[in-house]
């Protein structure tokens, strides 16, 4: 779930990282209110889940409250890559003297969140990685021991800071750190992190990324921020299928519906196993499948969630038939999302056999589940039968094109690479 700027300089504020005075206007009247408070120059930045807002024309400089007014009504009336702006940052245009980088992020490799500083701020962490390495500093650090600031402090002086500079951002990369790990974060970065004129060090940009799994852990924070329950905070504004995929799942404790994502294909997925479920989307485009969307599905879900989320998928435009697919997963229950499924499509009036492609779940209770679907006349696949086979029949069936070369049949899952980032098309 991603933060807006002025959400994530709140979360900085909390938990006592310098950060320059602003405020968020929904108006510009409001902008122009608050560049009056700060009495004196003042930036203006477009709110919005997306980069590129200076090339777009959504960060401005002003010298006057009326200036700023001004600014920020064209700023809140400008759409940036889709996204429409939640509000205009106005905030103090600070005396930078330098501007430095500091971050901690998610070593999926090491399974440990790490540093990452450099004193090259200001652009994207990216690029100074590939054209300037050796401006970066990274160490690892674990989330059960207790947070030792040395480990900071070797990192910032492993680019070359010393001195009374060191001992200045030392605290703040630990602090990073502490609330990186105290708020379940992804991402926590300071860009950029500036030195002021008078040598002080304060944040002047910040982007944050906490774990969706995480909200119910932290609704204070969420609540205090103004965060809504059902806003999905991705990286694009969430369509309508994809809020209502988030309240069937928030609707009914039991199990999990979660992680749906619009696409614009014509077959419907009812797909689970964690990384089997990007395993199956990614081999039904491999055999040239048209996906309409992702979704997870698991967790020993009630009939009453697997048939929400199957009906969903099943009256989204566009959808022919969906595929209902699963690694093994030994505490899902089969009967429960055969039963689930069959009656989403009777209630709608669909025929389940011409309607369900493939249904492909093996574990708890499958006889029981495949007696289900056999009376019904859909075609099933027990864990003699490949994911990617399952996803290649599930393709042929649509009229899908796919591949002459094939994985045989009960050939061992989870060898054929890692899984393509799921993104929209």
């Amino acid at each position: 779930m991603r933060l807006f700027e002025y959400e994530s300089r709140q979360i900085l504020e909390r938990e006592g990282i310098p950060v320059t005075k602003a405020g968020v206007a929904r108006t510009p009247e409001e902008a122009e209110r608050i560049a009056r408070e700060i009495a004196g120059p003042v930036v203006l930045k477009s709110q919005v889940l997306t980069g590129g807002r200076m090339k777009a024309g959504g960060v401005k400089f002003a010298d006057t409250p009326e200036e700023a007014r001004a600014h920020a009504e064209h700023i809140l009336g400008l759409e940036i890559n889709g996204h429409m702006p939640r509000g205009v940052l106005v905030g103090h245009k600070a005396p930078i003297a330098k501007e430095l980088y500091a971050g901690v992020i998610y070593d999926g490799t090491r399974k440990l969140p790490t540093f990452v500083f450099s004193d090259m701020g200001g652009i994207d962490i990216e690029e100074v990685a590939e054209t300037h390495p050796d401006h970066i500093g990274r160490g690892h650090f674990s989330t059960i021991l207790p947070q030792m600031d040395f480990r900071a402090k070797d990192v910032i002086a492993s680019v070359g800071i010393t001195g009374g500079d060191l001992n200045k951002l030392t605290p703040i990369l630990s602090k990073l750190a502490r609330l990186f790990v105290k708020y379940d974060m992804t991402l926590a970065e300071i860009n950029p992190l500036a030195q002021l004129e008078d040598g002080s060090f304060v944040a002047v940009d910040a982007h944050m990324d906490m774990e969706n799994e995480a909200r119910g852990r932290h609704k204070a924070l969420l609540a205090e921020l103004g965060v809504g329950d059902e806003e999905t905070r991705e990286a694009r504004e969430p369509t309508p299928f994809e809020i209502e995929g988030e309240r069937i799942d928030s609707v009914d404790h039991r199990g999990v519906a979660g992680n749906v994502t619009e696409f614009d294909g014509n077959l419907g997925l009812v797909i689970g196993a964690g990384g089997g479920s990007l395993t199956l989307f990614d081999a039904v485009r491999k055999y040239g499948g048209r996906p309409a969307n992702y979704c997870e599905i698991g967790g020993n879900p009630s009939v009453s969630k697997a048939c929400n989320l199957t009906k969903l998928v099943l009256q989204k435009p566009g959808v022919d038939k969906i595929a209902v697919m699963m690694s093994i997963v030994s505490n899902t229950r089969v009967d429960i999302v055969a039963r689930g499924v069959i009656k989403a499509c009777t209630e709608l009036g669909y025929d389940p056999a011409e309607k369900i492609a493939i249904f492909r779940i093996p574990g708890a209770w499958e006889d029981e589940g495949f007696k289900i679907l056999e009376r019904y006349g859909v075609e099933y696949c027990d864990r003699s039968v490949s994911m990617h086979e399952a996803a290649r029949r599930a393709v042929e069936k649509i009229g899908g094109q796919a591949a002459a070369q094939t994985p045989a049949a009960g050939a061992e899952e989870g060898t054929s690479g890692a899984a393509t980032e799921v993104t929209q098309p």
